[in-house]
């Protein structure tokens, strides 16, 4: 296992071309939320568009709509009930946070990963649903992001005594399954076809509900913005831990929210680029 270290990312993440448009970084469907766990859907929207992709479309329950139009203009709705078989017209799609785990979200699970012929990312209940029909595992297509904390891992594949037992076990059913997980911990795991990565970055504020919705949210913005999903998974699980260690400069572990880690994401963009490239896209002379 190799660290995920910042020179690592800078030979990954690509700066932004000044010349660039809306279209030029992808199109993200989330499906997310439902009744009583709209914030889900909220704070994986907002870690999306803070990581860059250019158009987000987030698919939640037409009931539920007023609260994502409110909370973020910037992103389209799609309504569940009526549209979700359009996922295909999207450059990448994630599902899982908040959606339930109820007889129609089994079904709506079932049919994207059966389905799908574009970068995916499963997490939250969406693994849940796995862990419930395991022969869903062998229908999932290959290259397809996981993104189970531990809990939700063994529920998958079965119980473990440490760390480090469940990592070895996330390398093999990566490299079984030709799929991406990210097993999310104190340090997180990245790994797909016997490579893995441990992150070096983030702290015990990211402990909170939450965490791992804006985690989701990141990871599709880079899938939409045309990086390979092992990669997509590095540079979102790097900067999601290094906006929450730059969080620490104003708020305590204790006192951290997602919510901030979110809007620090820019100063962790702004320390990872390539050659200190800068936000509007030229090369500085420090």
């Amino acid at each position: 296992m190799q660290n995920l270290t910042k020179q690592h990312i800078q030979q990954l993440l690509k700066p932004r071309a000044p010349n660039s448009h809306k279209g030029t970084y992808g199109h993200a469907l989330l499906i997310a939320g439902n009744k009583y766990k709209m914030g889900a859907a909220v704070i994986a929207a907002k870690a999306c568009l803070r990581a860059g992709v250019g158009l987000l479309t987030v698919n939640i329950p037409e009931e539920e709509r007023f609260i994502l139009q409110t909370a973020i203009p910037e992103a389209m709705l799609q309504q569940r009930e009526t549209e979700v078989n359009k996922m295909n017209d999207f450059s990448a799609s994630a599902i899982g946070p908040g959606i339930g785990t109820d007889k129609n979200e089994t079904e709506l699970v079932y049919q994207i990963i059966t389905t799908s012929n574009k970068p995916l990312l499963l997490d939250a209940d969406a693994l849940n649903i796995l862990s419930a029909n395991k022969e869903f595992l062998i229908k999932i297509q290959s290259n397809t992001i996981l993104t189970p904390h531990p809990k939700e891992f063994d529920r998958l594949f079965g119980e473990h005594t440490s760390v480090e037992e469940r990592q070895q076990t996330a390398i093999q059913k990566a490299k079984e399954y030709n799929i991406v997980i990210v097993l999310k911990d104190h340090q997180t795991l990245i790994t797909h076809n016997g490579e893995a990565f441990i992150n070096t970055t983030g702290n015990a504020g990211l402990a909170k509900g939450g965490s791992g919705d804006a985690l989701t949210g990141i990871i599709t913005a880079f899938l939409a913005q045309g990086y390979e999903p092992f990669i997509a998974a590095q540079i979102g699980v790097y900067l999601h831990g290094l906006a929450a260690d730059i969080t620490l400069e104003k708020q305590s572990m204790e006192s951290m929210l997602i919510s901030d880690v979110i809007e620090n994401l820019g100063k962790a963009f702004k320390e990872s680029l390539p050659n200190k490239i800068n936000a509007i896209g030229f090369k500085s002379n420090n």
